[in-house]
Order: structure tokens, then sequence, then C-alpha cells
């Protein structure tokens, strides 16, 4: 019995370091998920950066909107878990959204709280939980793609992974409360960017594309400054684009409050 003790001891060493050295790091799955949600929503204590927004429709048809968007993080304990965060979007242009505002405020154990400012009604919308997966302003990304999916309202497992990418599988845990069946991720293994996602529906076929066409390294955080979402049955797309990403840059909480929607802090907007 003490034999077999022993080799079953040295095989699961052996496995052990088999797998140690296919991946490059015993690292698990619930770390390669938060650390892809830290290095997409939660680079610096704040951020700032200027958008451009292309819209093409199936017809080839193009519209511009350009918005400026803000992030406070709340000061945590755990940057691995991450903390509640504060989102406002500043639209600029076209005129008829001039002046608009989205708000979120994000929250890690609780559903998000989202406002939506219309100046040409001078009207405050609440956005409920069950609109988050609609369209972000006629775009093809969602509300819910602004501040990001709660990792927790998913399982996730690890698919399969190569030399640079660990390709994740992403179920929702209550399936009713979204349009989609499973999501696949694949995260950069030096990054933890997500450089691709696929949404595929009930019946498993895919419907939904993102894709980072670039990165940029600003002030030491891998930061992707180009992606385009693909809505494949309407055959639309959504390109986005930053400019002047400033992270670290001493945004107050207090902007991020229902008196500015109407009144928009123009000092941090610029």
């Amino acid at each position: 019995m003490k034999h077999f003790r022993t080799v079953g001891l040295l095989f699961s060493i052996s496995l052990f370091l088999f797998i140690t050295a296919d991946t490059g790091s015993a690292i698990t799955v619930d770390e390669i998920v938060k650390k892809a949600n830290q290095a997409a929503y939660y680079k610096g204590s704040d951020g700032r950066a200027y958008v451009s927004m292309t819209i093409t429709d199936s017809q080839k048809r193009r519209r511009t909107k350009k918005f400026t968007i803000l992030r406070w993080d709340k000061p945590g304990k755990d940057d691995l878990y991450c903390e509640d965060q504060k989102y406002y979007v500043y639209f600029h242009l076209p005129a008829d959204v001039n002046k608009m505002v989205f708000m979120v405020w994000k929250h890690v154990k609780s559903d998000d709280d989202r406002w939506l400012y219309l100046p040409a009604l001078d009207l405050v919308k609440r956005i409920s939980s069950n609109e988050k997966r609609t369209s972000f302003v006629g775009s093809d990304f969602f509300y819910e793609d602004v501040s990001g999916r709660n990792i927790n309202y998913d399982t996730h497992e690890l698919s399969r992974e190569d030399k640079n990418f660990y390709v994740l599988k992403n179920t929702p845990r209550d399936p009713d409360s979204v349009e989609f069946s499973y999501y696949i991720a694949w995260i950069h293994k030096k990054t933890f960017l997500t450089i691709k996602a696929e949404y595929y529906d009930k019946n498993g076929e895919k419907y939904r594309e993102y894709v980072a066409l670039r990165e940029s390294t600003i002030q030491g955080y891998p930061t992707i400054t180009k992606s385009v979402m693909k809505d494949i049955r309407r055959g639309s797309s959504t390109v986005l684009e930053y400019a002047n990403v400033q992270y670290n840059t001493g945004l107050p909480e207090k902007i991020f409050t229902e008196r500015y929607l109407r009144r928009a802090p123009v000092k941090y907007l610029r």
C-alpha cells in the first residue's frame, strides 16, 4: 500500500509540473478573470479619455458620436477583487446629443445604478437593470459594456490556452436575465487584456463579436485604444477610438452625482 501511495504522489507531482510548464504559471481561472477585469476597468485610481464612436449600419452608412468618459474608483484593499466605481460619460457631438450624460454607479455586490440625462427634454431617466443589455445610444455596444459586466454574474472555465492566450468560456448564472447563452473570451497572458470576445445565442450561434484593434501603454498601463463591436445578425458595427487617455488625475467623487447631470463639470471635461 505504501508503494502505491508513493507512486500516486509522484504522479500528482509530475502532473502539477506538466500543467505549470504548459501554462507558465499555476494561475487559477478565478485569478485570470479577476486580473482581466482589473486590466480592463481598474487602471489607476481614476481615468479620463476622449472617445470617438463610429457606427456603421448594414447599408454602410456612418454616424459619429464624440464624448468624454470619466471614471472614479472607490479605494479598496484587494486590487484583484476590485471595488465599486463611478462613471460619467458626457457627449459633445453631434448636436442632437450635445450635453447628454450617461452616469453609472457600479457596485461589486449588487446591481449597478444608471442614469441618462436628456438635455432636449431636461429629463433624468433611470436605466433599469433589464435595460443594461440594450444598445448604448444607438451603437452596437450595450450599456453594460461601458462599465463592464459583473464577474460574479457568470461562471468561468478555461476552455483552452496557447502560448499567448487564455481562452475562457463564460456562462450566465441566471440565463433568463441575458440574451446570450455563453461567451468566449481571449485573455492575453502578459497584459490580461481581453483581445477578443464572441457571444453565442440560445441556439449556439455566434451573433456578436468584440475585437481589440489597437493597444498602447499609457502611464505604464496596457490600454486598448481602439476596438470594434460587430452585430453579426444586423450586419452593423461600432468602432471606439480613445484619445488623450489619462490615469490618476485626481478626479473628485462629488462630480459623479445627479447634481452634475444637468450641470456638467466643465473643468474635468476639457
